[in-house]
Formats: structure tokens, sequence, C-alpha cells
């Protein structure tokens, strides 16, 4: 699933906005894009643009239809909009509170009858919707628990209720990650992890009773059996989540048990608790989880300020760390970062900014895919100078004094001018 095109009439103070996210050229012209990427000015709405794709999906996923009338019991506010998707290519419409799919039109309201879903069960992709204060305490203190005191945290009551939550998660087809995930989530998405740890447990367990600790090589040999019809989840989740932590110096320690997703420190096998980890790390781990979870699937992953307290050199890759854990998703972010915002190509791009009469209007990137952040800065951002006070007095007084050296007679002073223009030049790479 994928969507194509956003009309706004009005959402907050956005209006009168349209947005083709589709590809204008080359081989791929006209079909939905894999990413999107929005950046713009502080206030121009980037946020509320990713939360109104968010409602607008949401709204269309909970729909049920009653003879050819559809009916949702989402209170989004989205009457002043109009979207279209691309569900398993057939395009979905939603205009003026109609909807077309499939050759159907439906129109809203009804009362009654035999109720069934607008999009079939296997066509429901995921929506999930990581915003940017998803590092949080509440969210980090679930992953410094270990898997044992996960569950022996739980009465029977408590687990045969989240049992039943758990499965809800298990259907639905939209998830919000903010700063007060629910405990039912975290335990949705480390359930495979949390499973093989219980049945390796109680493999070994078995295995010490029946004395093979002291035949190593039968112990061995049966455990490697049983690994083949119980891989380690850990580690398949590993070597997707490795890369994103090889510039930490970090990696996944598959068989340390004392956290759900121990990571140690890769020049000493320290483990490290995941609240003791840096802001950044502790943003990579709790929004990868919800990407893995997708995997393989064409998902909508929509992610505010996926920088956030990130290095460049990892915001450099960041994207491409991403595709490759859900490589069909489309991914929809909003950003400040040039280096984040270099990853997509101009058809990609869609830069918010203020008229001279203070509205909000939007226009394609230009600056090439991979380009110098230097570059999408001054070609997308629309900064003119890339220079802070101090910084354009020192290259104006350079201007000037090249300037001066064009008219000055003396020697002694043109030599002292241009000694002067070369250091400032060399200090500062004019």
């Amino acid at each position: 699933m994928k969507i194509t095109n956003l009309h706004i009439e009005k959402y907050k103070h956005l209006e009168n906005l349209e947005f083709d996210f589709t590809y204008q050229s080359g081989e791929k012209k006209g079909q939905p894009l894999e990413k999107i990427c929005f950046i713009g000015q502080s206030a121009t709405g980037k946020t509320n643009l990713l939360e109104l794709i968010s409602n607008c999906l949401k709204y269309i996923l909970e729909i049920e239809i009653i003879e050819n009338k559809y009916i949702s019991f989402n209170s989004q506010n989205i009457t002043k909009v109009n979207f279209t998707l691309d569900i398993e290519n057939k395009k979905l419409s939603y205009i003026n509170n109609t909807i077309n799919y499939r050759n159907q039109t439906f129109t809203n309201n009804s009362n009654g009858g035999l109720v069934t879903s607008l999009i079939n069960f296997k066509d429901k992709k995921e929506v999930i919707y990581i915003k940017s204060n998803i590092i949080s305490d509440h969210n980090i203190n679930f992953y410094s628990l270990s898997p044992l005191e996960i569950s022996d945290n739980l009465t029977n009551d408590e687990i045969k209720e989240k049992q039943k939550i758990l499965n809800y998660y298990k259907t639905t087809s939209h998830m919000t990650f903010d700063n007060k995930v629910e405990v039912e989530v975290w335990l949705y998405l480390l359930s495979e992890i949390l499973n093989y740890r219980k049945k390796f447990n109680q493999k070994m367990t078995e295995l010490i009773y029946k004395g093979l600790l002291a035949d190593t090589k039968k112990l061995q040999k049966e455990f490697e059996n049983w690994q083949i019809e119980n891989p380690n989840e850990l580690k398949l989740l590993a070597d997707k989540l490795n890369p994103l932590l090889e510039k930490l110096h970090l990696e996944v320690d598959t068989i340390n048990a004392e956290y759900s997703i121990p990571i140690k420190r890769k020049n000493s096998d320290e483990v490290i608790a995941i609240q003791n980890t840096s802001t950044g790390t502790k943003g990579l781990l709790l929004s990868f989880l919800p990407l893995y979870k997708l995997k393989e699937r064409e998902s909508v992953v929509l992610i505010d300020e996926p920088e956030r307290s990130l290095y460049p050199d990892i915001q450099i890759d960041l994207m491409d760390n991403y595709r490759n854990i859900s490589p069909n998703s489309q991914f929809i972010i909003a950003t400040h970062s040039p280096f984040i915002a270099a990853a997509f190509e101009p058809d990609e791009r869609f830069i918010l900014y203020f008229d001279e009469e203070g509205n909000v209007k939007v226009r394609r990137g230009s600056a090439p895919i991979g380009d110098d952040p230097n570059d999408i800065l001054s070609n997308d951002f629309g900064l003119e100078s890339l220079l802070n006070k101090t910084g354009q007095e020192i290259y104006d007084d350079y201007l000037n004094k090249k300037n001066q050296v064009l008219f000055e007679e003396d020697s002694e002073k043109k030599k002292a001018l241009l000694k002067e223009i070369e250091q400032i030049g060399d200090k500062y790479d004019f």
C-alpha cells in the first residue's frame, strides 16, 4: 500500500495544498514514490502532514461497508482532505467523502445491514507512525527488564488480558509509537524473541536433566538439531540491527539473556543496559523494532525527525539501513537534516515554505540524490547563507580585501593585503 496523492483544502493551518506522490520522469514515471521526504522551515507543518497522512490511512483501514455505503467509527478530522492510495496495484480514492475502489463507489452513512471490510484482510498493510518523542523513560524502562522479569512480573490474569490485547495487535493495521507506547505493543514486537528465549531455556533444562553436561559433543549435536527447527530469533534480528550499530562500536549479543535485546561493546564484550546507552542509540533501538516486525511487508512507515541525537555519519546511511530492514515499505519522513534529505531523489523531496503573505506553500526538490549537504541546504532548504553572523562578517571582509587589491598601487600594502587574503582563505577555506 502506498499513498499517491494528497489534496488539503484545510487541515489546521495548512490550506489549498496539492501533493503528487508519484515519480515525474524516467522509468518510474507515474509510479508511487518509494519514499517521501518533507523538509521546510519550522512551523510550516511537517509534523502536521505526517499526522494527517497517518489519520487518513487509519481512517480508510478501519472502514466497514454496508450495501455500497461506508461507516467509520474513527473520528479523524479528514472531511476537507482528498487522497488516493495504491493497494496491490488497485487505485483507492477518497474524494469529497466518497470512496472509489475496485470499480465501486461508496458514500457515507448507512442504516444497517451486512457488514464487510472495505479492504480485504489480505490486502491490508500496516501503517507505522514513529513520533519524534519516542525516546522516553517509559519506553526505555521496558527494555531494561530481562525476559524472565517480563514474564515473572505478570500474574496469570494479567497474562490472559495481555494475550487478548496481543491478539488485537496481530490483526490491527495501524500503530503509533510515541512517548508512552503500551507494554502490550512492545510485547507483541518482541513476542518471537521472548518465545525463543522460553523454548531455549526449556530445551537446555531438558538436556541438563538428561545428563548431557558430561558429554559435550552429544549436547552440542542435540542442540544443533533442535536449532534447525528453532532458529535463534535474536540472531535474525542482529543481522538487521548490527549495521545500524556498527558505527557506534556496538552490536547485539546473541547469547546473553540478561535483556530482551542485549547490546554489547564490540571491543570488550561488555553488555550495556539500554538506559545507559546514548540518546541516539536509544532512538535507533526503539524505532528499529517496529520496522523489523514489518520485514518484507508492503507497509507505510512515517517517521518524524529520524536524525534526532544522531551523528552525521549515521544520518548519511540511515535511510539505506531503514530500507534494508523493510525494503517494500513506503517511507514518509519529516526532517531538518540535509544528510537525511540527500538520500532522496528530487521527486521524493517536498519543501514547505511561507509565501509573502505567510501562507504555507509546497514545491518539489531540485538537488540530485546524494548531493553535497551544503548544496541541499542552499538549493532545497533555501538557505541564502550557510554562515553565521561572525562568519559572514569575515567573508565580507575577505571580499573587501580582494577588491582593495585590484586598486591598491602601493606595492608593500598590496603585498600585505595578499598575505591577509591568503591567511583568511586558508583558515576558512574561502
